[in-house]
């Protein structure tokens, strides 16, 4: 499904208008993400747990070439599936 196919779905489900529920949607890509550049967790209860995962430093290679890099620290975004959303899709 693409984004545009989401907003329409999300429009209609809601009883909104497309530019409402792109705006909707957007308010909620930009609040999930900024609380997991904070560090926070964030739980939908019944939806799921959005939680910050920090990668250590780390020692790699260069697979063409064969040469040695260093990968840097970073934060990876995980996502646990809630047990209702887990149940609706089963």
């Amino acid at each position: 499904m693409k984004k545009s196919d989401f907003i329409a779905l999300v429009a209609e489900k809601g009883n909104l208008t497309k530019k409402d529920a792109e705006v909707a949607i957007e308010a909620y890509n930009t609040a999930v993400i900024a609380a997991l550049k904070s560090g926070e967790k964030v739980q939908l209860v019944g939806f799921g747990t959005y939680e910050p995962r920090h990668r250590a430093e780390r020692d790699g290679f260069n697979p063409i070439t064969k040469e040695k890099i260093r990968i840097k620290a970073s934060i990876n975004p995980s996502f646990k599936a809630g047990k209702a959303f887990k149940a609706a899709l089963n």
